[in-house]
C-alpha cells in the first residue's frame, strides 16, 4: 500500500536524521511527527472501528506550551450496515481528520528525558460513503493525555489517548495512538569553543611608550526564570561590542548564571540559554565576529550574593563577561 511505504520511508528518514547534532529545545522549536492511531467509533454510528495515520507539526510558543496541526487519514474503516438491497457486504469508508491542538508539557526539556503532556483542541472528521448519509461531516471538541520520550535532543517517541465529542452529534469516541517526531531547537546550545589564535609577539616598544591595561566588565541581570535580554541592559552590551571592535586582537567568554531556584540540570539549561542571549546581541545585533565571542553556563554553582533572599537571588541571576587590552599610556 502506498501509505504505508510512504510512512516507511519518513519513519527511516527521522531516524537517520536523529544522529545529526540538534539544537536545544524549548521556546521557538519546532516538532514534526508522523503517527498511527486506533479510533474507537460509538455502536451508533455508521461506522466501524478503524485505524487513522498521518502526520502533524507543532510550535513551542514557550518552553513547555505548544500549538499543533495535524491531518491523517482513514484506513480499515467500514460503514455498520449494508446498503438497501447490496449484496457486496459493508462498504468500504474513506475519511480524513484535521485537527489544531494546545499541548501543556510537564518536565524539563533535555535528552534522555521523559514529558509526558495534556492537549486540547478542536478536530473536523470527514467520512465518505457512510450507509445513511453518504457524506458524514462533523467537529469535534478534543482532549488528551500523552508522553514523549526523547533519546536525543532532536528524536523523539511518543504514546497518546485522546477524547473527541462531536458538536454535532453528541457522539463521543475516542483514540489511542504512538508515533515518532524530530525536534529542530529554538534556543541554541552554548556555543562551541573555539581556541583563539594566540597573539602575535608585541613589537619592541621604547622605554618612554609603556603599555597599560584597561579592562571592560559586563554583568546583565535577568528576570526569574527568564533567558531574555532586558531592553535596559543592551546600552551595557553595546559598550562592551564597541571596545572589541576598537582592539580586534580581543575575545571574551560570555558567562551565564542562575539562582538555586530550581533543579541542577533546569538551572544548567537556563544558564546556557541566558549566556547564548547576550552572545546573539553581541554577534547579530552589535557586529561582533562571532568566533571571537563563546559561551558558557555554569548554573547556580557560583553565586556571588546568598540564595537565602530575594535580593541575593536577584543578583545571582545574571550573565558576565570581561576584555583586557594593552594599550600604549
Amino acid at each position: 500500500m502506498k501509505l504505508k511505504n510512504t510512512l516507511g520511508v519518513v519513519i527511516g528518514s527521522l531516524l537517520a536524521s536523529s544522529s545529526l547534532s540538534a539544537l536545544a529545545q524549548g521556546q521557538g522549536a519546532v516538532e514534526v511527527d508522523v503517527f498511527g492511531k486506533r479510533t474507537f467509533t460509538e455502536s451508533n454510528r455508521d461506522a466501524t472501528n478503524g485505524n487513522l495515520f498521518g502526520g502533524g507539526i507543532g510550535y513551542f510558543l514557550t518552553d513547555d506550551v505548544s500549538l499543533n496541526l495535524s491531518h491523517g487519514v482513514y484506513r480499515s474503516m467500514r460503514s455498520q450496515d449494508t446498503l438497501p438491497g447490496s449484496t457486496h457486504g459493508r462498504e468500504q469508508l474513506d475519511g480524513h481528520l484535521s485537527t489544531v491542538e494546545a499541548l501543556y508539557h510537564f518536565g524539563t526539556p533535555a535528552a534522555q528525558s521523559l514529558r509526558p503532556y495534556v492537549s486540547a483542541g478542536f478536530g473536523h472528521q470527514d467520512l465518505d460513503n457512510t450507509f445513511t448519509r453518504g457524506d458524514d461531516k462533523t467537529t469535534f471538541a478534543m482532549v488528551g493525555a500523552g508522553a514523549k520520550y526523547y533519546f536525543t535532543e532532536m528524536f523523539f517517541a511518543k504514546a497518546g489517548v485522546d477524547v473527541l465529542h462531536s458538536l454535532d452529534t453528541e457522539n463521543t469516541e475516542w483514540q489511542a495512538g504512538v508515533g515518532v517526531g524530530l525536534n529542530f531547537g529554538g534556543s541554541t546550545k552554548p556555543a562551541e569553543v573555539v581556541e583563539a589564535a594566540p597573539e602575535p609577539m608585541p613589537e619592541p616598544v621604547a622605554a618612554e611608550e609603556p603599555m597599560e591595561l584597561v579592562r571592560v566588565e559586563l554583568d546583565v541581570k535577568f528576570d526569574f526564570d527568564k533567558a531574555s535580554v532586558k531592553e535596559e541592559s543592551y546600552g551595557d552590551i553595546k559598550n562592551l561590542a564597541d571596545f572589541m571592535k576598537q582592539y580586534p586582537q580581543t575575545t571574551t567568554v560570555v558567562e551565564g548564571h542562575t539562582d538555586s531556584k530550581g533543579s541542577d540540570a533546569y538551572n544548567q539549561s537556563l544558564s546556557e540559554r541566558r549566556a547564548n542571549a547576550v552572545r546573539d546581541v553581541l554577534v547579530n545585533q552589535y557586529g561582533v565576529e562571532a568566533q571571537r565571542v563563546n559561551a558558557a553556563g555554569y548554573g547556580e554553582a557560583r553565586p556571588v550574593a546568598d540564595n537565602a533572599t530575594d535580593s541575593g537571588r536577584a543578583v545571582n541571576r545574571r550573565v558576565e563577561a570581561e576584555v583586557e587590552a594593552q594599550i600604549q599610556q
